[in-house]
């Protein structure tokens, strides 16, 4: 079931970048620019999004702390407070306005911690020549190999000399070829991961039943080794 579904998301991920007549591609090992949506990240300037889950702890109050699902007007519910506007800051920014509004009415000198433990909408997607394929969290900054790590590691039927990454730059389709071999013993740079990249892990199957279709797209032809 799920081979099927990863066959399908690769042809359509094949026929939307044949498509896509401005797309360009890096040379090999070479690292994509920042994508349009993403700013660089790390755990601390990660800004926070709809539909995010947060964990809220107040110190010595065990009673307010909890985990809060950020809505789609970008507002967390939180006890005695309310409604608090969430979306747009980080997570030490929430929390000084956490502690703010605690501290008008409710508490004195609250101390409060606020951790983004699921963020929806920062995912990258791993296909191809994994164990695990699928959809995980951009939680902090995320490397290539950490990226493949996620999806379980490569497969045995794997090509690691041959990784693709995909990205949307200014607006078009940009794709660049890793080699992890390469990577993991320093002789290249481990490129950033952001959400919404997509990682495609070269393989038997790949190869057998998308060679042709790879071939036929002109800006992925660099890519095929």
């Amino acid at each position: 079931m799920w081979r099927n579904f990863q066959i399908f998301s690769l042809v359509g991920l094949i026929f939307g970048l044949a498509a896509c007549a401005t797309g360009e591609v890096a040379e090999p090992n070479q690292v994509l620019a920042v994508p349009d949506t993403t700013t660089s990240i790390t755990a601390g300037d990660l800004r926070i999004g709809p539909m995010d889950m947060l964990e809220v702890t107040v110190f010595g109050v065990e009673e307010l702390d909890g985990n809060y699902q950020v809505d789609f007007t970008g507002l967390i519910k939180v006890p005695l407070i309310g409604e608090v506007k969430a979306v747009g800051l980080n997570s030490s920014e929430l929390a000084l306005e956490l502690e703010r509004l605690y501290g008008e009415n409710y508490l004195q000198n609250p101390d409060v911690n606020v951790r983004i433990v699921e963020s929806i909408g920062r995912q990258v997607t791993v296909e191809g020549a994994v164990n695990s394929p699928g959809l995980f969290p951009v939680l902090g900054r995320l490397t290539l190999l950490q990226a493949v790590a996620l999806a379980g590691g490569t497969a045995d039927d794997s090509n690691p000399k041959n990784v693709y990454l995909f990205r949307d730059i200014q607006g078009k389709r940009h794709a660049a070829s890793y080699n992890l071999l390469d990577i993991r013993k320093g002789a290249a740079a481990d490129p950033q991961v952001y959400g919404n990249d997509i990682v495609v892990v070269d393989g038997s199957d790949l190869r057998e039943n998308y060679r042709d279709l790879i071939r036929s797209a002109p800006f992925l032809a660099l890519l095929v080794l």
